[in-house]
């Protein structure tokens, strides 16, 4: 059996569904490769490890993919507030101060990839294949075929690379990337909180690397901890009361007790960027095109704009009716893009290695700095509107406007 596609997307996770949903009712024929099928959600289910902090702007994108409010059906929590300190320094941001009603919402990403993916069979023009594993992916210029393991083949004029940091079909265009880890793993937990459910994240700095809390739906929270990677594993071989005494000795207990661990896992952090989002006939997005520090939450959120920006790209093409997968058509999208990522990955570096050190002077700096940022209300302002979307050159699925006419 042969199915040809105008484009086929490799991945159907966050980023890979939520660009098949943004060109639901296109006049482009859509297909979406994925291996597992995720599991299905329940009420009952302990949170998932694996959260992120949703933007306004990703908010917007996954409102127009349809894929909002049945995530909100399941379980959102929205946070008012952001405390960042250190010793002396300190600074809060609000969203009353900009007069939204959250700053942002802590998601686990099986349940917004379950939400997205819970729209593809409402469009005719989207197939999805899943759960299914592919044999062989045959890049060319001209159009790409990929042979499914039970033996299907499917070609395209577009190959959408949304299949993760490792990504086998990047590698199959022969795109390349700059990449290096850095020094901190990071240590994860799911816990069960003393108090009722939060309206803040915050990020503490220590000496020894940074300390994270996320709040949960109801009385739970993801905690984050970086560490060297043989403190990591030191942290995660303890037993569940050891780590939890740890637990209530490192965290403040200004944000409540925690009660219980639910689960816990690890795992090391990378930098990588593709030197090329696009060759003839291929497009790159989400942690296929870049992997950040996660120490700002942007990794899920400039995925998103990644989604939203190379589905805008397509549809106008063909409305113009002309070559998506021509590298005229793809250079709009990598301009929109790939520079926007590498600043957003260059601040978190600089944000990274400032943070980083125990030098007295920087120390001291950084103190200065914050206690600075909380008396400047107007740049407090431009610095969330910024994080949260609300400001910049952004896609206009981002903005919450309709790319179909």
């Amino acid at each position: 059996m042969n199915e040809h596609y105008d484009v086929l997307i490799i991945g159907g996770g966050m980023v890979g569904a939520a660009i098949a949903c943004s060109l639901g009712g296109s006049r482009l024929k859509v297909a979406v490769i994925e291996e597992t099928s995720p599991q299905p959600f329940s009420p009952e289910q302990e949170h998932d490890l694996r959260v992120s902090a949703l933007s306004i702007a990703s908010k917007n994108v996954l409102d127009m993919a349809g894929a909002w409010k049945p995530l909100v059906a399941m379980r959102v929590c929205p946070y008012k507030r952001m405390k960042v300190w250190e010793n002396a320094g300190e600074v809060e941001f609000r969203s009353d101060d900009v007069r939204e009603d959250a700053l942002g919402y802590i998601v686990e990403n099986r349940l917004v990839q379950l939400a997205l993916l819970e729209q593809l069979p409402r469009h005719e023009n989207i197939d999805f294949y899943c759960p299914v594993s592919i044999r062989r992916v045959d890049y060319r210029a001209e159009g790409s075929s990929v042979e499914l393991a039970d033996g299907r083949t499917l070609t395209c004029r577009l190959l959408v690379a949304a299949d993760g940091g490792q990504s086998a079909t990047r590698r199959a265009a022969g795109l390349g990337v700059h990449n290096w880890d850095y020094e901190h793993h990071a240590f994860v937990l799911s816990v069960e909180t003393a108090y009722p459910q939060q309206d803040i994240t915050w990020q503490r700095f220590t000496p020894r690397g940074p300390l994270a809390f996320l709040p949960m739906p109801g009385p739970h929270a993801s905690l984050v901890w970086y560490e060297s990677p043989n403190e990591i594993k030191r942290l995660s071989a303890l037993s569940d009361a050891d780590l939890l005494r740890t637990l209530k000795d490192t965290f403040p207990p200004s944000l409540g007790e925690i009660k219980r661990i639910l689960a816990k896992g690890s795992f090391p952090l990378r930098r990588q960027h593709a030197q090329h989002y696009i060759a003839e006939g291929v497009a790159l997005a989400g942690d296929a095109a870049h992997m950040i520090h996660p120490l700002a939450g942007q990794g899920v959120n400039i995925g998103l704009l990644d989604a939203a920006a190379l589905a805008q790209v397509l549809v106008e093409a063909r409305a113009k009716g002309q070559d998506i997968g021509s590298l005229k058509t793809l250079r709009a999208y990598e301009r929109m893009r790939r520079q926007d990522n590498l600043l957003m990955m260059t601040a978190m570096d600089v944000f990274y290695r400032v943070f980083g050190t125990a030098s007295a002077p920087v120390t001291v700096l950084r103190n200065l700095g914050l206690g600075l940022a909380e008396r400047l209300p107007m740049a407090k302002k431009k610095v969330m509107r910024h994080a949260m979307g609300l400001e910049g050159d952004l896609p206009r699925l981002a903005r919450g406007e309709a790319i179909l006419t």
